[in-house]
């Protein structure tokens, strides 16, 4: 059966891969609370690295990489033994990234997640709400970043409404502004292509509403900086402060030559980009002022792991709401999944399934195998890791929701290997162990029925597996003695033995 979760460690870390910025947070959990003890920052850049083909220019991975050995070097010193590093938006989009992430996770000293842009948003949002006082009424929340934009609509700690545009500080500094020149036109070209993005969200934004606007990350502080600078009155973002702030940069003509002190000289370089989407986002959403919060999507990553460890983990609510989207029949996930968990117990140590994440996605697979029959009997497996591959799923990493899918993909029929191997490691090697785990446990419960299974034990070798049943034949069980003679030559066909016995 499933582990009871461990406690929370007493020092968490966060490290935030921005495609304009890299950050680490270290904080202290002590009565409940997160005690911030630590932060670093350093402007790395990545999405300015990528070429149009999507691919790392080697400068920019080497300084990538130098600045997360820092990390790593930091991390090792406080002796955080609860440790999350994502990567956004410019790794979402970078392509032959796995040698990159490899060295970086050896730099690091960490495993690096990749997270979808809503899911980036809801981690945005967890943090801004957790480090602002609750409040009644909605908010809305904008974090700027290097390549994206997220946008959340929330109440108090449970967000409504998530989005993620491409529009970012870096993305839209190059493509307007590159060679550093300033002017109204220029502004002009880039408000427009920020208004063409937001076109598409603009509507729902304003129905579902809401009766504050936050800021978060460094576009929304460098302008509010900036704002007080030109206006030491302003307390918040306006639409007349951002304005008087183009004005000022306009003027200026080149990013060498603002003379605004709240822009500094590393963030020059993207601060048209970010304060023209700014611009965009106030002017088509009808925002008339915008606060600015400390809080932003690393410290939402700090939450995130606490819920974790107090079974409050936003995975398990993504699965129990899938579970419910697609009909699952409850009863018959239960019990694949306790005959799943129980085998897994049996069988870990010998297959060296000691990563926590191996029993969470053996007890998400079982719960979510049959989510495909909603779509077709015929090849609902199929179905079903379709959906789960390019679903929203909040909570999950880009690779535990590949993960998942891939094992829900191979769970039945005849067992194709090749969809795993693009898994990043060590999955590539392990999935496999989960996938047989599954279908063994699928297999047996084909009958849907609600009788216990006689007791079963299993025995595992590297690539074989020995199941034995305590009865003395298959003489009353003929459907289950011929779908293990077929999973047996299934197996047999990737390389994988498979023995039974009665006793």
């Amino acid at each position: 059966m499933s582990r009871n979760p461990p406690r929370v460690p007493d020092v968490l870390a966060a490290v935030d891969l921005g495609s304009n910025s890299f950050h680490l947070v270290v904080a202290r959990y002590r009565d409940g609370q997160l005690i911030v003890i630590d932060r670093m920052r350093e402007m790395v850049r990545l999405a300015a690295g990528l070429d149009e083909d999507g691919r790392l220019d080697k400068d920019v991975a080497n300084r990538a990489l130098a600045c997360l050995a820092r990390f790593g070097q930091r991390l090792s010193d406080v002796h955080a033994n609860g440790v999350r590093a994502v990567g956004t938006s410019a790794l979402r989009v970078a392509r032959r990234t796995q040698s990159f992430l490899t060295r970086a996770r050896e730099a690091l000293g960490h495993p690096i997640e990749i997270v979808a842009g809503r899911e980036e948003a809801r981690l945005i949002y967890s943090g801004v709400a957790h480090t602002l006082p609750a409040e009644p009424g909605k908010r809305l929340v904008v974090d700027i970043g290097g390549g994206s934009t997220e946008l959340i609509i929330g109440q108090k700690l449970e967000p409504l409404q998530l989005e993620s545009v491409k529009l970012g500080c870096v993305a839209m500094s190059q493509r307007f502004f590159e060679d550093g020149k300033l002017s109204h036109k220029r502004f002009e070209r880039a408000r427009l292509a920020a208004r063409q993005e937001l076109e598409a969200i603009k509507s729902t934004y304003q129905r579902v509403g809401w009766d504050q606007a936050v800021g978060s990350s460094g576009t929304a502080r460098a302008l509010l900086d900036a704002q007080r600078e030109l206006d030491p009155q302003s307390t918040v973002i306006t639409r007349e402060g951002i304005e008087a702030v183009i004005e000022s940069l306009a003027a200026a003509g080149h990013t060498g030559a603002i003379r605004l002190a709240a822009i500094t000289e590393e963030r020059r370089g993207v601060i048209a980009g970010g304060v023209a989407v700014l611009a965009e986002v106030f002017a088509q959403l009808g925002i008339r002022q915008m606060r600015v919060a400390e809080g932003a999507m690393r410290e939402g990553l700090l939450y995130d792991m606490v819920g974790r460890y107090q079974q409050e983990d936003a995975r398990e609510r993504t699965v129990h709401s899938m579970q419910q989207r697609y009909h699952v029949d409850l009863a018959q996930a239960a019990r694949v999944e306790q005959t799943a968990l129980r085998f897994f117990n049996q069988v870990s140590e010998r297959w060296k399934l000691d990563d926590p994440l191996a029993e969470l996605v053996l007890g998400w697979a079982a719960r979510l195998h049959e989510i495909g029959l909603d779509v077709a009997h015929s090849g609902y497996h199929r179905h079903g890791a379709y959906l789960l591959e390019n679903a929203d799923m909040p909570g999950f990493a880009r690779d535990e929701q590949q993960l998942l899918a891939r094992v829900v993909g191979a769970h039945r029929r005849k067992l194709d290997l090749a969809p795993l191997e693009d898994l990043v490691p060590p999955w590539d090697q392990l999935a496999v162990y989960l996938v047989v785990i599954l279908r063994l446990a699928v297999l047996l419960h084909r009958s849907r029925s609600e009788t216990p299974l006689l007791p079963i034990q299993l025995t595992a070798r590297p690539r074989s597996l020995d199941l034995e049943f305590r009865l003395h034949s298959f003489r009353d069980q003929p459907l289950t003695a011929a779908d293990l003679n077929d999973e047996i030559d299934f197996l047999r066909a990737r390389g994988l033995r498979l023995r039974v016995f009665t006793s």
